[in-house]
C-alpha cells in the first residue's frame, strides 16, 4: 500500500508538471480603452506594448484621449484602424465659426524620428491666417516658390466666406504677393512638410479634411480638424504571428526591438515556440523527478 501511494503521488506530479500552461491563450492584455476610442495596435497606453515607434504618443486623461507630438497636444477624436487614420482636435485651431489668431494654435509637426509614422493625409488642407509678408510661404522655399492653392477641392476662396470673417474685417486682397500677402494662404502638408505658425510666421491656422466627395455646401460643410495617416514600418509579420498564438506586440527596454507578450514570459518570436520549447523541457523534468521519486521508493520498501 505505501509503494502505491508513492507511485500515485509522483504520477500526480508529473501529470501536473506536463500539463502546457493556458497563460498563452489569454486575451490581448494590452488592448485598453479611454473613453469610448479603443487603444489597439500599434497604439497603447503602457509602455512597453504597441509598435516601438509609437511609443509614448497617446494619454488617455478623465476619459478624453491625447496626441502628443512636438508641436503640442491635441485630442484625439477617432481612431479608424481600418483606414489607418487618425482625426485630431487643436482647441486653438480657426473654423468657419472662430477665427484664432495671436499664434496660439500647435499648427503639426512631428519629431523627425516619428515623420515616417505619420503625415496629415494628401485630402487635409492648412489654411494659414494672418502671415507676414516676410514668410516663407511668400519668399519662397529654398529651390521653389510655393504658391498658395486648393487642396482636394478646399480653399481660402470658399473659406472665405465662412461668418468667422466678419468678426475680424475681412478685407479682399489680390492675388499677387507684391500688393500685400494675402489674409489666407492654403497648402498641402506635403509641399512644406511642417506647419510650424513661429517659423511661418502667421497668427493662425484652420485645417480641414474630406473623407467622401466634398459638399456643395461651401466651407460651412467641411470637416474640421486633422486628419494624420499613420504607417507601421517594415514586415508587420512579427505581431500577426504573436497574436495569432494569442500574444500581446510590445517592444522591450530598449524601445526598439519587438516582443511578444505571452502572459508569464515574453518572446522574440511568438508564443507557440516559446511554449512549446518551455513544454518539451518542463516534461523532460518531470520524467526525471519522477523517475528519481520512483527508485528511491523501490530502494526503500526493499530496504
Amino acid at each position: 500500500m505505501t509503494l502505491l501511494f508513492v507511485l500515485t503521488v509522483c504520477l500526480s506530479f508529473l501529470a501536473l508538471l506536463a500539463t502546457p500552461s493556458f497563460a498563452t491563450n489569454q486575451a490581448n492584455s494590452c488592448r485598453s480603452y479611454c473613453g469610448n476610442i479603443t487603444i489597439d495596435y500599434p497604439f497603447s497606453l503602457d509602455y512597453g506594448c504597441g509598435h516601438p515607434g509609437f511609443r509614448d504618443l497617446l494619454f488617455c486623461m478623465n476619459d478624453v484621449l491625447m496626441f502628443h507630438i512636438s508641436s503640442g497636444s491635441y485630442r484625439v477624436l477617432d481612431i479608424d484602424y481600418a483606414y489607418q487614420a487618425l482625426t485630431l482636435h487643436d482647441p486653438h485651431m480657426s473654423t468657419c465659426d472662430t477665427i484664432v489668431l495671436g499664434g496660439r494654435g500647435n499648427g503639426f509637426t512631428v519629431e523627425q524620428w516619428r515623420a515616417p509614422y505619420f503625415n496629415p493625409t494628401p485630402d487635409n488642407v492648412f489654411m494659414l491666417v494672418g502671415c507676414s509678408a516676410e514668410s516663407p510661404l511668400f519668399q519662397g522655399f529654398p529651390g521653389k516658390h510655393l504658391p498658395c492653392r486648393n487642396v482636394s477641392g478646399m480653399g481660402c476662396e470658399d473659406y472665405y466666406g465662412c461668418p468667422a470673417w466678419s468678426l475680424i474685417g475681412h478685407k479682399k486682397v489680390g492675388s499677387v504677393y507684391g500688393s500685400g500677402p494675402p489674409e489666407c494662404c492654403a497648402v498641402a502638408f506635403e509641399a512644406i512638410k511642417a506647419i510650424n505658425l513661429s517659423k511661418l510666421q502667421c497668427e493662425g491656422y484652420s485645417s480641414a479634411y474630406s473623407l467622401a466627395p466634398l459638399r456643395v455646401d461651401g466651407a460651412g460643410g467641411w470637416s474640421y480638424g486633422i486628419r494624420v495617416k499613420y504607417s507601421v514600418q517594415g514586415n508587420d509579420e512579427f505581431c500577426r504571428a504573436c497574436e495569432a498564438t494569442g500574444g500581446a506586440c510590445g517592444f522591450g527596454t530598449d524601445g526598439v526591438n519587438q516582443l511578444c507578450m505571452c502572459g508569464s514570459f515574453n518572446s522574440t518570436t511568438n508564443c507557440d515556440s516559446e511554449s512549446s520549447a518551455s513544454g518539451k523541457m518542463t516534461l523532460s523534468l518531470a520524467v526525471a523527478l519522477a523517475g528519481s521519486f520512483i527508485y528511491m521508493a523501490t530502494w526503500i520498501m526493499g530496504s
